[in-house]
């Protein structure tokens, strides 16, 4: 028995000529061109069986010819094109002689280009654009447009090169790798555990920022529904403009390195002053309801399973759509309240050009990275020549959807009477509890955000508890304990520093310094060394990407 499962030929014996060169035609994957055929023996019953046709006897010898040439995992000695049928011949046949056709499944789950990209830009389109205005300011109206368009560039390379780094290792069946898979070919355990780490540093930063938000959310919505119901007006105790869009600013003449609660600048300016001060100390921003969502949102966590909460996924794009609806209706009724300084302070209005421009890069590198996934959304892609057009389409909205929000906002903020400054890390709250539009719009990310943390709980528990224990959910108490661990994070997070501009900056800089800048240029580089093809200026400009990491990763801590 164990002869007949020997290859004749070892894999170790190969040609020069890969696989990949030899002309396959077919679609399909090397590995699934494997009808199968199994002897009807052992049937009992007086009933006599279909058997299996002499055609497919034949082809089933043939296949086992070619995979007793090599190991399975050799794609050198791989059965030839003219040996495998058509999709559409394909059966599996059971002992019972039943044959079960095998569907192309390769086909039907591909999506054309325009899901691809619009699947690219729903899974980029998070919390960042929330925090694209704040930004803007930080570094200068005229610089933040400058960098949002080269980051955006920059990003859109790296991502391409890790897009294609899996088909650039040769001899090796590379159809189901991700990049942590290419990081471990190129640096060993190194590369696949630091580029894991890295990947987790994404993760579990966009989920500190969403608890930070929920809590944000969440206040603001008991804040409206309290403040209607108990006829309380705010709009004396708030500094901000008049008139029916009002815009506010929470923390005038202050540092904006915290957004703390502003309950106390409204909650006893009308009605029972102690109705008012027992609500303001149970419905807090900072002290109670990041412990609320505890409750909701651990045991949630804990579902063997996400794919209750895949099914809300298309509330991102419903959420993204209103934002956008929304700020244009802002703008259009605010209009543009806009003055070039470039390099000198005013009491209204900022520079063009700021020293604080490297906090907008660290917002942008986690704005614009989708690169430890990018090759998992473009495997559905129909047609694969096309890949790379439909990235840069995907990169080019993001960037316009993003530069729309962020111009839009800014220049729409009123100056005077407010300072440009003003324009906090959410721009959501530059807006007025009691705005109408507003409220739905913090209602519609608060649903959404529910249903998303979960599954970034679960993408953490996949690749943390795969990779320690080798099965994604070793036991309840496992699992229970790292979202502890997880959900104690967003707590801390929550009420000591809820700043989500900066809490996204470090964040991205820090996982973008690896899986953005250097393990992609160090990959490309070492790709085309052992091809023969690195030349100097290729080397000299992705040796400058890793620095340039580098520069983004140090800048966020002297800004």
């Amino acid at each position: 028995m164990e002869d007949e499962c020997r290859p004749l030929l070892s894999s170790e014996q190969q040609t020069v000529e890969s696989y990949s060169q030899r002309g396959s035609t077919d679609s399909l994957d090397f590995r699934a061109k494997r009808p199968f055929y199994v002897e009807p023996r052992n049937i009992v019953g007086d009933v006599p069986q279909e058997r299996v046709s002499a055609e497919a006897a034949i082809l089933n010898s043939r296949v086992h010819y070619y995979s007793r040439l090599t190991a399975s995992s050799d794609r050198l000695l791989s059965p030839p094109d003219h040996v495998i049928p058509h999709t559409e011949e394909i059966y599996i046949y059971s002992p019972l002689g039943t044959a079960f056709k095998v569907t192309g499944s390769d086909h039907s789950s591909k999506n054309p280009s325009i899901i691809t990209i619009f699947a690219i830009w729903n899974t980029m389109m998070g919390t960042s654009i929330l925090s694209i205005p704040w930004g803007i300011k930080q570094a200068g109206f005229t610089l933040g447009i400058i960098i949002l368009i080269l980051t955006g560039l920059l990003m859109l390379y790296c991502c391409y090169i890790v897009l294609k780094s899996p088909k650039a290792i040769p001899y090796m069946d590379t159809l189901d790798w991700e990049f942590p898979d290419v990081c471990r070919y190129y640096f060993g355990k190194f590369g696949q555990w630091s580029s894991l780490v890295f990947s987790m540093v994404s993760l579990i930063g966009a989920m500190v920022v969403y608890w930070v938000l929920m809590s944000n959310f969440l206040y603001n919505s008991g804040q409206f529904i309290y403040n209607y119901s108990h006829n309380v007006n705010m709009s004396d105790s708030e500094f901000g403009t008049n008139g029916s869009d009002r815009v506010i600013c929470p923390f005038p003449n202050t540092n904006h390195e915290g957004n703390y609660t502003v309950s106390t600048l409204f909650l006893t300016t009308s009605g029972n002053d102690t109705s008012a001060s027992t609500f303001e100390h149970w419905w807090s921003k900072t002290n109670t309801i990041p412990l609320y969502l505890i409750i909701l949102l651990l045991p949630l966590l804990c579902f063997r399973s996400a794919s209750f909460f895949a099914r809300f996924t298309f509330l991102g794009t419903i959420s993204v759509v209103y934002l956008l609806s929304l700020v244009t209706i802002k703008a259009f009724r605010l209009g543009f309240h806009l003055q070039f300084h470039w390099f000198d302070y005013t009491e209204f209005y900022l520079p063009e050009f700021r020293t604080l421009f490297p906090q907008f890069t660290g917002v942008l590198t986690l704005a614009f990275f989708i690169h430890n996934c990018v090759i998992t959304l473009m495997k559905s892609n129909k047609h694969q020549e096309n890949n790379v057009r439909d990235l840069s389409v995907a990169y080019l909205l993001v960037g316009l959807t993003y530069l729309y929000v962020g111009v839009l906002i800014f220049a729409a903020f009123p100056s005077p009477p407010l300072s440009k400054d003003c324009i906090e890390p959410n721009f959501l709250d530059n807006f007025p509890t009691s705005d109408v539009m507003v409220f739905v719009a913090r209602g519609f990310l608060l649903f959404q955000m529910i249903t998303v943390y979960p599954l970034l709980g679960y993408l953490v528990r996949v690749q943390v508890m795969g990779q320690i224990f080798g099965n994604h959910y070793p036991s309840f108490f496992h699992v229970l304990a790292l979202n502890i661990l997880i959900v104690g994070t967003g707590v801390l997070m929550a009420k000591f520093y809820p700043n989500i501009g900066s809490i996204i900056r470090f964040s991205g800089a820090t996982c973008g310094l690896a899986l953005v800048f250097v393990f992609p240029s160090l990959v490309h580089m070492i790709s085309l060394k052992r091809q023969g093809l690195l030349r100097w200026p290729s080397a000299l400009f992705h040796s400058f990407l890793i620095l340039l990491g580098m520069a983004n990763l140090l800048g966020q801590f002297f800004m």
